[in-house]
């Protein structure tokens, strides 16, 4: 599969809007269990990604995905802008304008260990990785069906944060009360998921 420059603006546009479009649920999601700011965290640095995605586009893949990184760690701030630009800076060091499936299976479990690494968090801890994980098994399968199974685990991936409590990030400071709610960066990271399954389905 080519990511030419067409797609791979209509990718951030798409990531971005969508994430921007649910910037208030994001908010009240972390209003329950955490400082209440990571929609409109989120929403700044996407809105930034849009304002550059002309000049991001034009790069190559892997430079452009390194461009969001870069742009979320700076406008971000708090827990997320690190993670999440930790995560677009490790694809983009691993993923070229041409990918197949294997290549995309190798990127993502290389970030997901950058990932891993710097928020010092895992798997079943009530955090973007308890999405990511579930993602990357879907994506080691093949079939045809295998876009309405990225959405609908990563969708159901971030609702079983609700159970959880939370080990790590500021929700883990409420101990048993962080019960009963989704963690806001699975339900970021499941939109984001959506919106490149959206894009990559209909470049197909």
């Amino acid at each position: 599969m080519m990511i030419d420059r067409q797609t791979r603006k209509r990718l951030l546009k798409t990531v971005a809007n969508r994430v921007i479009a649910c910037a208030d649920e994001l908010t009240d999601l972390d209003r329950a269990i955490g400082d209440g700011d990571h929609g409109a965290n989120m929403r700044r640095g996407f809105e930034a990604v849009l304002a550059a995605v002309d000049d991001l586009s034009a790069k190559s893949f892997g430079e452009s995905l390194k461009g969001v990184g870069t742009t979320l760690v700076m406008k971000v701030g708090g827990a997320s802008g690190p993670l999440y630009g930790t995560l677009f800076l490790s694809l983009g060091k691993s993923l070229a304008d041409e990918v197949d499936r294997e290549q995309v299976v190798d990127a993502f479990v290389a970030a997901i260990e950058a990932v891993k690494a710097r928020g010092k968090s895992d798997i079943g801890q009530k955090t973007m990785l308890d999405v990511l994980y579930p993602v990357l098994g879907v994506l080691r399968e093949s079939g045809e069906d295998l876009p309405a199974r990225l959405k609908t685990v990563a969708r159901l991936a971030a609702e079983s944060t609700i159970p959880m409590k939370a080990i790590r990030g500021r929700a883990s400071f409420l101990g048993e009360r962080s019960i009963g709610h989704m963690d806001p960066g699975a339900r970021s990271a499941a939109l984001m998921v959506d919106a490149v399954v959206d894009v990559m389905e209909g470049f197909a």
